[in-house]
């Protein structure tokens, strides 16, 4: 057997073994807003572009805006392309994140903290499950989020839900039911964003407040991609479980490549991580270990 032969038999395997161990999700098909969303408040705050291919959410200080998807849906991959709002956005929120419907709800988060001029944005992630929350985790980003779109993305599965900014993970939270730790699995969940102001807390604690003179704020959106298993809100379980491909053996888990990328950011980027603070947790949650936030 030549050598050359040989070497693409060992490069062959190599690549299996790496595609076997885990995978990013699939690429995110682009829509029109109209295809998967609908407008829930303050429609004259939302304006339209290129056929309903992209959005504009307007923040004044009358309203905010959002929006909503049609559908609700039990585990999936959901993303958007989005352009944070430029110049001064201390004060403002630009929120994308699913949630149930009923009291004890499940949530899973991406907030967009607003910022003076010159100062970095600051992403905020978190998990409620059975009504629960307080799991906040802070990051900056590596870019400026408001010259140019990025994709904010979901994986949602049975073993884990993954947070991806322009497919880097950017946070893992682990099924640690076996632990005692709740786990969104039988909550259908929509999808929402909107832009809002928040300034009793958004910016250094609320400190920094809202600049009316520079609104309306905007931000821009685009992609609109969903692929969920959709169910009604009063369902337990999706009935393709386990056949789409979000539940196969290679998305239960990061592979090496997407660990390291998340370590990249825990070192570099994160400011913040209720996993580390022992003023609000004396005592470690359970589910850090397994999630490596520690």
């Amino acid at each position: 057997m030549s050598s050359q032969r040989l070497w693409g038999i060992v490069l062959g395997l190599f690549v299996l073994a790496n595609v076997a161990s885990g995978a990013a999700p699939r690429r995110p098909v682009d829509v029109p807003f109209g295809r998967n969303y609908v407008p829930t408040w303050a429609f004259d705050h939302i304006k339209y572009y290129n056929g309903g291919s992209e959005i504009q959410l307007y923040l004044d200080k009358s309203t905010g805006t959002g929006f909503q998807s049609k559908g609700s849906y039990l585990f999936g991959h959901f993303s958007m392309h989005i352009k944070m709002v430029p110049g001064d956005s201390a004060g403002t929120v630009t929120a994308f994140y699913l949630s149930s419907q009923n009291w004890e709800h499940d949530e899973i988060d991406f907030e967009f903290l607003g910022n003076r001029s010159g100062q970095p944005y600051i992403l905020q992630t978190n998990v409620y499950t059975g009504g629960k929350g307080d799991r906040e985790q802070r990051i900056y980003l590596w870019f400026d989020p408001t010259k140019e779109y990025h994709t904010y993305s979901v994986l949602w599965n049975l073993y884990q839900i993954v947070f991806f900014v322009d497919d880097v993970p950017i946070r893992v939270f682990k099924n640690c039911k076996d632990l005692g730790v709740r786990f969104p699995f039988n909550q259908p969940m929509k999808i929402y964003s909107s832009l809002w102001n928040a300034d009793d807390w958004a910016t250094r604690g609320g400190l920094e407040k809202t600049d009316w003179g520079k609104a309306p704020f905007v931000a821009s959106y685009k992609g609109f991609h969903v692929d969920g298993c959709e169910a009604s809100v009063a369902d337990k379980f999706c009935n393709t479980q386990g056949m789409r491909w979000w539940d196969q053996k290679e998305f239960q888990d990061l592979d090496s490549y997407q660990w390291r990328r998340l370590q990249w950011v825990r070192t570099k980027y994160t400011i913040y991580n209720y996993c580390h603070d022992r003023v609000r947790y004396p005592n470690m949650p359970a589910e850090c270990s397994r999630d490596r936030d520690i």
